[in-house]
Formats: structure tokens, C-alpha cells, sequence
């Protein structure tokens, strides 16, 4: 139901570790420039969430939008500057279905990332 790219999951330890983070991860929607997409949230657990747990984090999504959107990927990407100012990146999170109601200028997918797809 949710998979995590080896990067990601590097990613994503290091920033709960290094700022004492010990909540659980949720995958929620998130409404932005390119419309409604797949972003991540702290949050606490509750009866109808799927999880993935390892000994690092742990990562929620509601049993109704995982139902919506079926398999869910959380992966980083790795951003490089054309102008030579420096990298950065982000996690991006897609699915194998659209959301429901979804529109915008990434094609209207679970989790299209961010604007500039």
C-alpha cells in the first residue's frame, strides 16, 4: 500500500532525528499552485490508518485515501540549479490513481509533486 524509495527513507530519518521528531508521518492531501496533490504532515495516529512502521518512522495514511489513490510512493528527488546557486529537492509522492475532484496544471494526479512537474 505505501512504498518508500531507499533515498526517502534516508531523508526523512535524518530530518526527524535531527530536529528530535518522534511523531508519526502522515500522507494527506494538500492543495497547491498546481491543484489538490500529496504532501506530508505530522500527525498522530487514529483507528482507520493504514500504516508502514520501521524502527525510524513511521508513516500513516487515512484507509479512505488510500482507498482513493491504491498504491502510494513517497521518494525524494533531487533537485540540481541550471544557474550553478546551489541543489535542493523534495519529497515527492504519487500514486496509482488520481484524486477525486483533482485539477491542475500537473495533470491532476495523487501526489503530482509540485508545480513544475
Amino acid at each position: 500500500m505505501i512504498e518508500v524509495t531507499e533515498i526517502a527513507e534516508e531523508k526523512l530519518s535524518a530530518y526527524l532525528t535531527e530536529n528530535n521528531i518522534v511523531s508519526p508521518v502522515r500522507i494527506a492531501v494538500a492543495n497547491g499552485c498546481g491543484g489538490m496533490s500529496l504532501g506530508l504532515a505530522l500527525d498522530e495516529r487514529k483507528d482507520n490508518d493504514h500504516t508502514l512502521e520501521n524502527e525510524k518512522f513511521t508513516l500513516l495514511v487515512a484507509e479512505n485515501l488510500a482507498g482513493e489513490c491504491g498504491k502510494i510512493k513517497v521518494d525524494f528527488v533531487e533537485k540540481k540549479s541550471e544557474c550553478g546557486c546551489g541543489g535542493g529537492g523534495g519529497f515527492s509522492i504519487t500514486s496509482e490513481k488520481p484524486l477525486p475532484d483533482s485539477a491542475g496544471g500537473c495533470g491532476g494526479s495523487c501526489g503530482s509533486g509540485s508545480c513544475g512537474c
